[in-house]
């Protein structure tokens, strides 16, 4: 396929999905979990395709070939002929612009389409009515809608207890369209954007991918020679044996260098931004529905507010007719005249031209709102819903499963962790109160992540059966003054289940039998 024919065929693809709305409405019915889901892994299907194409085509190296045209010395050439090479310099490298944001934007809808398809695979699962077997939506749609018993009948379940949001789903940026939705947010959801994005950006400590040793060594000829080589994390520990082995006994190292990955929580740029719009703007949806609510509670006289807000919106988008529309400083002069005018008139200014303190008083709570709780909601919600996350899943399903959140680190270390100290009481509260979204307010989520990925390894190749929702809501219990009732409402577990599990943390980390002892000895080895 012809490069230009390739990139109009993608911008017409991501344009269809675009001009396509998705609609959560009646979610939990089969039909319309079905359509959303096999719509939505076609599609990724799809552009995954096109991905391959423009990598095969050379889409991801596009200004490459333009060091094939690099000019001749000055001597040689013409003025007519610099800038025709001028031109031609500039077509190309309009081409290659083109084939790299195209690519970009198609790399950007791939991780939306999987970030959508990860939450509805954990929101819903299928259960066989006749052997009542259970099957993944990609498993369904894998067997066509077939059993390995033959029957094709089946239940469609919800999933209370794995962690998912669906509700971001027609807010991600399923068509690559990122750049333009990022510019539609408001100065809060910008900076609340901001907030989620250096969340998620947030490095680990960084480890040794490389090693570069400068060295001296003797040849055959007995000459001293300076090298410099490079090997993988595997040679951390024994690079110096291994430059003896092979350079002989006489190596002199010199300068040696170390090179470290710092991966991220969330390690993939595009699949960051989509989450952190997802939520922003998911964020700004309930901001919507919640805002006057709140306002009315906390402000003394919310119409007077609201007639403020009026007035000076209808000022500062007029421009008279009578002032050169170039002349900026005398139409803000003009908009400041009017709107001083009009706030007197409604005896919101004293006669100093100064606010008067109760409308004072009420735009700064107002301002105090935005920014402790409109800026956090966004961030509060993405901090639980990791949390919780890392605590309901076993290190392979993190690992092997992409989940709600592609590219994922299977294991946070400490530095990581730092981003679950943050809590956010405030919005919470509001959140609980105002919505039906209910999120817990747990202190110290970084240490109880650790204890987590702690127990983890505690129990490696050890076969036991765990539940691991459970098993996460045993360990929030066990590390929180969080009482047991209000966990097993929020994680969707019973009691039950989460005491078996506490027994268990406990059994394997103070067995109490001689049995259990040797067990435990035999699975650490």
């Amino acid at each position: 396929m012809e490069e230009s024919v390739l990139v109009i065929k993608a911008e017409k693809y991501l344009k269809e999905i675009s001009d396509d709305d998705i609609s959560m409405e009646n979610i939990d019915e089969f039909e319309n979990f079905k359509t959303l889901y096999f719509k939505l892994d076609d599609r990724l299907e799809s552009l995954k395709q096109l991905r391959r194409d423009m990598e095969v085509q050379g889409y991801s190296t596009p200004f490459a070939s333009l060091n094939k045209y690099g000019n001749k010395s000055i001597g040689e050439v013409s003025l007519d002929e610099v800038s025709e090479n001028s031109r031609h310099n500039q077509m190309f490298r309009n081409k290659a612009n083109a084939k790299k944001n195209i690519l970009d934007r198609v790399k950007s809808a791939i991780d939306s389409h999987q970030i959508a398809i990860g939450n509805l695979e954990q929101f819903g699962y299928l259960k066989c009515d006749s052997c009542y077997k259970k099957y993944s939506m990609s498993e369904y749609k894998q067997l066509k809608g077939k059993c390995s018993c033959k029957s094709e009948s089946f239940s469609f379940k919800i999933s209370r207890q794995k962690t998912c949001r669906i509700e971001i789903i027609p807010y991600l940026p399923l068509s690559g369209n990122y750049r333009v939705l990022m510019s539609e947010l408001s100065k809060y959801g910008r900076n609340s954007f901001k907030k989620v994005i250096n969340a998620l950006k947030q490095e680990r400590t960084g480890h040794v991918k490389t090693i570069s040793p400068l060295f001296r060594y003797k040849d055959k000829n007995n000459r001293w020679l300076r090298k410099r080589a490079t090997f993988d994390s595997e040679f951390v520990d024994n690079y110096e044996e291994e430059l003896r082995k092979r350079y002989g006994k006489n190596v002199r190292i010199e300068k040696l260098e170390f090179h470290r990955t710092r991966p991220a929580i969330i390690d993939d740029k595009h699949s960051r931004t989509a989450i952190a719009l997802g939520y922003v703007r998911y964020a700004d949806k309930i901001i919507e529905t919640i805002r006057d609510d709140i306002f009315k509670r906390q402000l003394s006289d919310f119409k007077r507010i609201n007639t403020y807000d009026e007035i000076i919106h209808k000022y500062n988008n007029t421009t008279p007719n009578f002032i050169d529309e170039y002349d900026i400083s005398e139409i803000e002069n003009w908009r400041e005249n009017k709107i001083n005018e009009e706030l007197k008139k409604l005896r919101y200014l004293n006669r100093y031209g100064e606010i008067n303190r109760s409308l004072k008083r009420d735009l700064k709570t107002r301002d105090t709102i935005v920014k402790s709780i409109f800026e956090n909601i966004a961030p509060a919600l993405i901090s639980w819903d990791i949390f919780r996350y890392y605590l309901t899943t076993s290190e392979s399903n993190r690992r092997l499963k992409i989940g709600p959140f592609p590219y994922i680190r299977v294991e946070l270390d400490r530095q990581q962790r730092k981003v679950f100290a943050q809590t956010f009481p405030k919005v919470i509260d509001i959140l609980n109160q105002f919505s039906d979204i209910r999120i817990l307010d747990v202190d110290e989520k970084d240490l109880i992540l650790y204890e987590k990925f702690k127990f983890e390894k505690e129990m490696k190749n050890s076969n036991i059966k765990v539940n691991h929702p459970a098993l996460g809501a045993a360990i929030l219990n066990l590390n929180s003054e969080i009482d047991l009732e209000n966990i097993s409402n929020s994680f969707n577990v019973n009691e039950s289940k989460i005491k078996k599990e506490i027994k268990n943390i406990e059994n394997i980390r103070n067995p109490k039998t001689d049995k259990s002892k040797k067990f435990l000895d035999l699975i650490k080895r």
